[in-house]
């Protein structure tokens, strides 16, 4: 029994019980639970500085979720064996934890906080990320730490029609729809996941569905922060301030930057210009000795600013760049771009734009996953790049950040919902897209072009898939809000929502959701997916004019595949002794051959861009799986010369016995000079021994049986 341990359990609809104990670990962090489900359990720890840093006017907060390998009996793979940077999958647990968290401190609470989630046990039939969330909240709520919280996170699964919490990975395996909802008790503060084409009234009955599981979590953790004496937070004074300086700004630019917004132009450098143009003058006319602090201006100028552009937006409808609330942003698009790509696509819209490629490759291409929960490979993978020029700006490319992860995996798992099943797709799919320009959404660009892309390439996708950022400003006091279609990146920052949604013409496939407001009421969220979807088709109808379905063959220098089944025991003959037979026909047909087992048969997969090499390998793997069969005739070769008669290889790796008798109609007495080694003769099957399996072999029964000789009394 671990001491001074306080525990609280959370019941789940199926039965299982979610424990939170605090008290007996890490007891030097500011805050510390472990969180149990089954065998897994997740340490989380909280430690926060007491002040904040000179100049600092924002939270600066980072989130790590790391699992063990040792949680699940495993030793870490590569050269040094331990656990090393975080992998992609700990980087969007990371995420989503991070854009759960961050919202709910306090606006002006600006020291140091490092949140760190470590899975110590790993659980089969449970998924850890679905409790990272509520292990980091419950980590804040026995601290003294600020927090307006407490948050949890769930996973909603439909399956058969319906709804259950974190559900088993094999339970998992066959939902319709899975999302990770992150919520406080009043409400939701983040959504991520994906389906299968599902409508909009499905995901808001799943989030709401979610909501309810997740009340119940914040309940324990008001009780679990009462039981440790926790109430009480820390005083903290991050923010200087100075009502004076702020006064006169407003006094004096509010109404240019109002100005400045109402002009609704649309390039972003040309309104960048322009606003600073209005800090500048109000800088200048400050003076080089004045009293004001002037740490403040930034982060005064840009609160003004905000607000002009919210005011815009409220109260006359109006956006930055001209556009209507639901009006998408001029696109164009092209496909095969690139000429030696297998597949490729420009999406431009507005200011954002992506060149995506689709690279079709073979099992050997596949990406190898090794984590401590999750282990296998991936036959469809996307890579997303955001370069520094893509905003005008100087940026060392020091590889992909978490951003590029999360961007990434959200188009990645928008698109692989259409992909064709395996039996009409055996290549392995590579999309990356690289960002050229971007003002606001690139993630979704990602998505449309990755679309075209897989379209160009000519993989059969069961639909075109398209995605939109929708924004939202609202104002608490008076309920007024304004829903926007494709935001620029000045309304992600200047707006309370920021939800993207990606579909076919047939419903959502995935979606992401933060919220900076509270209380958002779900009529509202259903007013906002429908003018989503409204969207989303009219971007649909624009890439269609580009491409409207896969084109009906690869690119000439795309790989081809052929794929065949052969019985199992038939397997180590194609592939032959150390590897021998099967390097051999790639050698001399300048083919990839691939070879595995699937369910209990062998699956072939030959690639080659020439079609004459890919037809001999073919040919040559079919004479090797070839059955014999009794009655066929083939070309055979002499393989030795026996006194009894010869042994002739009639297929790849089968000999049969050509006895004397059996090499024509004539007695033949002896062997000699009759045959030769390495001589090619006709033969025909003509029996299988039931009980050795030796198989015999007759070379007369293809010659003309000679006449009987005519009797004498005839003559």
């Amino acid at each position: 029994m671990l001491p001074n341990l306080i525990t609280k359990s959370i019941k789940l609809e199926d039965g299982r019980e979610i424990i939170i104990e605090t008290g007996a670990l890490a007891k030097q962090a500011d805050g510390s639970v472990v969180v149990k489900l089954g065998k897994a359990m997740l340490l989380a720890t909280v430690v926060s500085k007491k002040e904040a840093l000179e100049g600092v006017d924002f939270l600066p907060l980072s989130v790590d979720y790391q699992e063990k390998f040792a949680a699940s009996g495993k030793i870490p793979g590569g050269f040094l064996k331990r656990e090393g940077r975080l992998s992609d999958y700990e980087i969007l647990i990371s995420r989503i934890v991070d854009r759960a968290i961050r919202p709910i401190f306090p606006d002006d609470y600006h020291a140091d906080t490092q949140i760190a989630i470590t899975l110590m046990s790993a659980d089969d039939e449970v998924l850890p990320d679905c409790l990272a969330g509520l292990a980091a909240s419950a980590a804040l709520a026995v601290s003294d730490i600020p927090f307006n919280g407490p948050i949890s996170e769930v996973r909603v699964a439909k399956v058969d029609g319906k709804l259950c919490i974190n559900p088993s990975p094999a339970v998992l395996a066959e939902a319709t729809l899975e999302f990770i909802v992150a919520g406080s008790l009043d409400y939701i503060l983040m959504v991520e996941g994906e389906s299968s084409e599902i409508s909009e009234d499905e995901l808001v009955e799943a989030m709401q569905f979610a909501h309810e599981e997740i009340k119940k979590h914040c309940q324990v953790q008001l009780e679990l922060t009462k039981a440790v004496g926790k109430e009480v937070k820390r005083e903290y004074s991050h923010e200087k301030s100075d009502p004076a300086l702020y006064e006169k700004m407003r006094a004096e630019v509010y109404d240019k930057l109002y100005a400045s917004v109402s002009k609704q132009i649309a390039n972003k450098s040309e309104r960048s210009a322009l606003i600073k143009e209005i800090k500048d003058e109000f800088v200048a006319s400050l003076g080089e000795e004045h009293e004001f602090e002037s740490s403040l201006i930034g982060p005064y100028f840009h609160k003004i600013h905000k607000e002009a552009a919210r005011n815009l937006t409220l109260q006359e409808k109006k956006r930055l760049d001209g556009r209507k609330l639901n009006e998408v942003r001029p696109i164009w698009s092209v496909v095969d771009y690139l000429p030696s790509a297998h597949g490729s696509a420009v999406f431009t819209r507005g200011e954002t734009q992506s060149v995506t490629t689709c690279t079709l490759g073979t099992k050997m291409d596949e990406m190898m996953v090794d984590g401590a929960v999750i282990s296998g490979y991936n036959k469809f993978y996307l890579h997303y790049n955001f370069p520094g020029f893509s905003t005008g700006e100087v940026k060392p490319n020091r590889g992909p950040g978490r951003r590029e992860v999360g961007h990434g995996n959200l188009a990645m798992r928008a698109l692989k919902k259409v992909l064709p099943s395996e039996l009409e797709n055996p290549y392995t799919i590579r999309i990356v897209s690289d960002i050229l320009e971007s003002n606001g959404s690139s993630s979704m660009a990602t998505v449309c072009a990755g679309s075209l892309a897989m379209m160009d390439a000519g993989i059969k996708i069961k639909a075109p898939v398209t995605g939109i950022a929708m924004g939202m400003i609202s104002d608490a006091k008076t309920g007024n809000y304004a829903i926007l279609s494709d935001i620029l990146g000045d309304e992600d920052h200047l707006g309370d929502m920021d939800f993207k949604v990606t579909g076919t013409r047939a419903g959502i496939t995935a979606c992401q959701m933060d919220l900076k407001v509270e209380g958002l009421d779900y009529s509202v969220l259903k007013e906002a997916l429908y003018q989503a979807r409204e969207g989303r088709l009219h971007i649909m109808d624009e890439i269609s004019k580009t491409l409207a379905e896969p084109k009906a063959d690869l690119k000439p220098h795309t790989p081809r595949s052929f794929m065949m089944m052969i019985p199992k025991e038939l397997i180590g003959a194609v592939i032959g002794p150390g590897g021998k037979v099967i390097q051999e026909i790639q050698k001399d047909t300048s083919t990839t051959i691939v070879i595995e087992e699937v369910d209990n048969q062998g699956k072939i997969s030959v690639f080659s861009a020439n079609q004459n090499n890919m037809d001999a390998a073919i040919s040559r793997i079919k004479a090797i799986v070839a059955q014999p069969e009794i009655g066929e005739t083939y070309t055979g070769k002499v393989k030795n010369i026996q006194p009894f008669g010869a042994f002739v290889e009639f297929m790849p790796g089968k000999d049969g016995l050509l006895h004397i008798s059996e090499i024509k109609w004539e007695r033949v007495e002896t062997m000699d000079g009759v045959l030769e080694p390495g001589e090619e003769i006709m033969v025909k099957l003509i029996d299988i021994d039931k009980k050795t399996g030796k198989f015999k072999l007759s070379r007369k029964a293809l010659l003309p049986k000679p006449e009987k000789p005519a009797s004498k009394e005839q003559g």
